[in-house]
């Protein structure tokens, strides 16, 4: 939860800035074209991601998904 909003969070590691912001750049490509977008914070070696849905200030089943996505980008990079 963040400010009372159930949200789906995970931070993931990579060994460089670089990485993390490659990774940074696919989760933007892919919510772009679900037209479903997360919180991202990019740092040195990590990325944090949160999905929830805005309008209803719940988690919903597109988050459900976009994460699901999330994490196969992970391992794609």
């Amino acid at each position: 939860m963040n400010d009372g909003i159930p949200q789906l969070c995970k931070v993931f590691r990579f060994p460089d800035f670089a990485a993390a912001l490659a990774f940074t750049d696919k989760v933007g490509e892919l919510a772009e074209r679900a037209g479903h977008h997360p919180a991202i914070l990019t740092e040195w070696g990590r990325v944090t991601v949160r999905w929830w849905t805005h309008k209803i200030r719940n988690i919903h089943h597109n988050d459900l998904v976009m994460a699901a996505r999330t994490d196969r980008a992970a391992s794609d990079v």
